[in-house]
């Protein structure tokens, strides 16, 4: 029986996702009705239907929307180019004389037809950094090391190295991130099949130190299932929010219309809210990988959630006017917009409503919120179905870590929603920032 392919447009795609997250949404307020009737009684009901909304209706459409998404996403493979362009390739890196090294050597690694030059911008190092690279520069034609005198923060180092650079395509790598076979030519086909009007495109992030703490165990199912979906949700939507400076592509022209990175906190997802108001697309690649070292230390984990949740208030605050801009990439917006919501009813209501459930009050955390449980299992299950069936088609295998799923399915979340609720705060407040490469 000849197997018959239904063609459903983007534009279709988005309103059945839209639709079904919507009526499971509409479901979800008519059976928590009750739930917010007692809850009233208890807290009043401006405070009920907010609490209700962060724990269990806004969470219940997103993970509607990205499911329905997910199971009605189908792309073309990419074709190869006919000639790979020249690329210039920036490291910023802070005392990372222990990864950079390999950084570099997995870069080189890499099969590419065409030119690639690569700048490593030492970011005054006080560990010898710029002594490692400067030793593989004696052997690389096109590798270079610029060392700046002080410490001034990863945007001011990718700008001084733009101002170097030959080429029209530019790359971001960590200095602790090692790319996977073939990740440089994937990511310039996804760049290059967009056309000029894709400025950027992100690639997929791993991570690679899973095994060294409990916390970047469960961080690796973050950023194998959770992240990447996100990403390949928006990017269906040509509405990627984030091309982060771990590895991405962009091109030179248009880091130019905005005068490179700015001097932020959350310098790339500024740069790509900028890049999106100019009316660029911005694009994901998930077969272009890179493996970075995540932070393995709870001190180094909220630090990093600060400056991730920092970030995202600084683009509200310089490109507020997406709010209102085009039809897929508004929602997606507005997504952002109540994620400080989700925050601080997790952190403000839904810790202290365990607690309470613990000694038998219901009235936060009880029977209701547990009808978040099917769609939240449907969705892991598709997402890790897409993400481990990408891993076999790479020739990698997903490793076993059921502590690590365990982590990521709620205690993780203890710590980074809390987190990012103190990031929130400490921009709106303007209090000072504090400048690194990572």
């Amino acid at each position: 029986m000849k197997k018959i392919n239904l063609y459903i447009s983007l534009g279709s795609k988005f309103l059945i996702s839209f639709f079904l997250a919507l009526s499971w949404a509409a479901l979800s307020i008519w059976l928590s009705y009750s739930w917010y009737l007692d809850l009233s009684e208890v807290i009043g009901k401006p405070l009920s239907f907010l609490l209700i909304m962060g724990i269990a209706i806004l969470p219940g459409f997103i993970n509607s929307f990205l499911l329905a998404s997910l199971l009605l996403d189908r792309r073309k493979p990419m074709s190869d180019l006919k000639s790979y362009p020249a690329v210039t390739v920036l490291i910023a890196a802070f005392n990372e004389r222990d990864h950079i090294d390999l950084t570099i050597q997995a870069l080189l690694n890499q099969k590419y037809d065409g030119d690639v030059e690569i700048i490593v911008i030492d970011d005054g190092s006080t560990d010898g950094t710029s002594e490692i690279v400067k030793t593989r520069c004696s052997n690389q034609i096109d590798l270079r090391c610029l060392t700046l005198p002080k410490n001034k923060g990863k945007a001011n180092a990718l700008n001084e190295g733009l101002r170097l650079s030959k080429y029209s395509l530019i790359i971001t790598l960590d200095a602790d991130s090692y790319l996977y076979r073939d990740a440089l030519k994937n990511i310039v086909k996804q760049q290059m099949s967009g056309g000029s009007a894709t400025a950027a495109v992100a690639g997929a992030v791993m991570v690679k130190n899973s095994r060294f703490s409990w916390l970047s165990r469960a961080q690796e199912w973050e950023y194998f299932q959770g992240i990447t979906t996100v990403k390949r949700v928006q990017s269906m939507y040509s509405a990627t929010l984030v091309a982060q400076g771990a590895f991405s592509i962009y091109t030179k022209k248009a880091l130019l219309q905005l005068g490179g990175w700015p001097l932020t906190v959350g310098e790339d997802i500024v740069l790509t809210w900028g890049l999106l108001k100019l009316g660029y697309k911005v694009d994901y690649c998930e077969s272009a990988i890179a493996f970075t070292v995540v932070p393995s230390s709870l001190g180094q984990l909220i630090k990093q959630r600060q400056r991730w949740a920092r970030g995202m208030i600084e683009a509200f605050k310089a490109y507020p006017q997406l709010l209102s801009h085009r039809k897929y990439l508004i929602l997606f917006i507005w997504w952002d917009f109540f994620f400080p919501l989700l925050d601080l009813t997790f952190t403000f209501a839904f810790i202290p409503g365990i607690i309470l459930a613990s000694f038998g009050h219901y009235w936060i955390v009880g029977p209701m919120t547990l009808a978040l449980l099917p769609i939240s299992v449907a969705l892991n299950y598709v997402m890790y179905y897409r993400s481990s069936r990408l891993f076999l088609k790479m020739g990698l295998h997903v490793r076993s870590n059921y502590f690590g799923m365990l982590l990521y399915a709620f205690p993780f979340s203890l710590i980074v929603q809390p987190a990012a609720v103190y990031g929130y705060c400490v921009e709106l407040l303007g209090l000072r920032k504090k400048w690194g490469t990572k």
